[in-house]
């Protein structure tokens, strides 16, 4: 019954469109003040702040601020340049450039959200002024920035940690080949597009010629510091010099030195307002995530996260069904909840049956990502849908129509993910 009706009133607090941290509050209440189990109201506010209160948790709004300053500081841009100069000449080169940038502005930002607006801030009206269509081209960025939240370091990966206690480090490792095999999919099918739609090559030739004009040193030193970036915060953590907190940190001034003395794309003044976006940009999910602690610590206490493994356990024969059962309610929630809020409800509810039933919980937390973030590309609530909307000028929803061919190419990765472990675990030894 106490496990029955804290679900029963999260719901109901959902349904009535409550922000999801009062329908977490609204759902631990709920046994405690009905039937008195689950604890009491002090220790429901006590495991709030101390699952607020912990030095891993940082690493979440440091990522985002040094996101944040790497988008101000226009690095982006530097990025495509790069990976336009290698692909440009062939067809379907300067999407596929594009769709590489955001999987290397994933590894800086950690972002859907911020790798879509920074990439398509540049790349949409640069798309269209060598000719590819507008919608389109919106279409492949709101698909290609989801990569923010699967490569590493992924702010996603970082909430799944600290929801499970499953080594951050070890997540980001299992997120390396998930993310290029995703983008390798989005590329096969812009190549593919490209062909058949046929493109303007003497545009993108003149595009590409003026690019290369100061040579490859030139391009390579400009964009040597954006490069550098994501290989000194993961290289950090791989080589035990750090924790994912520590990079974290170090990613913010490391953003601030590239942005302020190299590229001087922002000054000492604008460091404030970025702060204070950061700031916006956390404050919601800091609450989310303090009371998502305390939600599961009652669903623990009333017995309904055992509950949901003996259902899960003997409801399915196999892990395989049971996973799947898995990626197709992800991926209907993703379409209708938030990353973060939906990770520190759903993994520790789920992930006890996966385990009890062999799988490796590095893989479950990749699975759960990556159909998550392919709800960053779906209507209704789909944020990068409405970001690059913003963006390019034109409807979320005409985005979204343009966008069913790059998510069914995401989808054809995501089976190769789900039921391949391998490249969620290749790395992990």
């Amino acid at each position: 019954m106490p496990a029955v009706l804290v679900f029963v009133v999260f719901l109901v607090a959902i349904a009535l469109s409550l922000p999801i941290g009062f329908a977490m509050v609204a759902g631990s209440m709920a046994p405690i003040l009905v039937t008195g189990s689950g604890g009491t109201i002090t220790q429901l506010i006590t495991n709030a702040f101390s699952g607020a209160n912990s030095t891993p948790i940082l690493a979440v709004p440091l990522f985002i601020f040094g996101g944040i300053i790497m988008a101000e500081g226009g690095i982006s841009a530097k990025l495509f340049n790069f990976f336009a100069f290698f692909l440009g000449r062939f067809h379907g080169g300067v999407p596929c450039a594009v769709i590489v940038t955001c999987l290397f502005y994933g590894a800086i930002s950690g972002s859907g959200p911020a790798t879509a607006a920074a990439v398509g801030a540049m790349c949409v009206p640069f798309l269209v002024s060598l000719g590819y269509d507008r919608k389109w081209s919106a279409a492949m960025i709101v698909v290609a920035g989801s990569l923010g939240v699967i490569i590493p370091p992924s702010i996603p990966f970082v909430l799944y940690s600290l929801a499970t206690g499953v080594s951050t480090g070890a997540l980001f490792l299992g997120g390396i080949l998930p993310g290029i095999l995703i983008a390798l999919c989005l590329m096969v099918y812009s190549v593919i597009y490209c062909i058949r739609k046929g493109e303007d090559r003497e545009r993108i030739t003149d595009a590409i010629t003026e690019l290369k004009k100061d040579g490859f040193g030139h391009l390579f030193l400009d964009s040597l510091p954006a490069l550098l970036c994501p290989i000194i915060v993961l290289g950090g953590i791989y080589a035990g010099f750090v924790t994912p907190t520590e990079a974290a940190c170090i990613s913010v001034f490391y953003a601030l030195f590239v942005a302020l003395v190299i590229y001087r794309t922002i000054k000492i003044k604008d460091i404030i307002p970025i702060m204070c976006s950061a700031v916006r940009t956390y404050g919601g999910l800091a609450f989310v995530l303090a009371f998502a602690i305390a939600f599961g610590r009652v669903l623990a206490l009333t017995g309904a996260s055992s509950a949901i493994t003996n259902f899960i356990t003997s409801t399915f024969g196999s892990v395989w069904l049971a996973l799947t059962f898995c990626t197709v309610l992800f991926l209907i929630l993703g379409m209708v909840m938030d990353t973060g809020p939906a990770i520190i409800i759903l993994a520790p509810l789920l992930l006890p049956a996966m385990e009890s039933m062999g799988l490796d919980p590095v893989h479950f937390g990749v699975v759960l990502v990556c159909c998550l973030a392919i709800g960053l590309a779906t209507p209704p609530f789909g944020l990068n849908l409405f970001v690059v909307g913003n963006l390019s000028g034109e409807q979320p929803m005409a985005i979204a129509k343009r966008a069913i061919p790059f998510i069914g190419a995401f989808l054809i990765a995501l089976v190769l993910i789900v039921y391949v472990p391998w490249f969620s675990v290749a790395f992990l030894g």
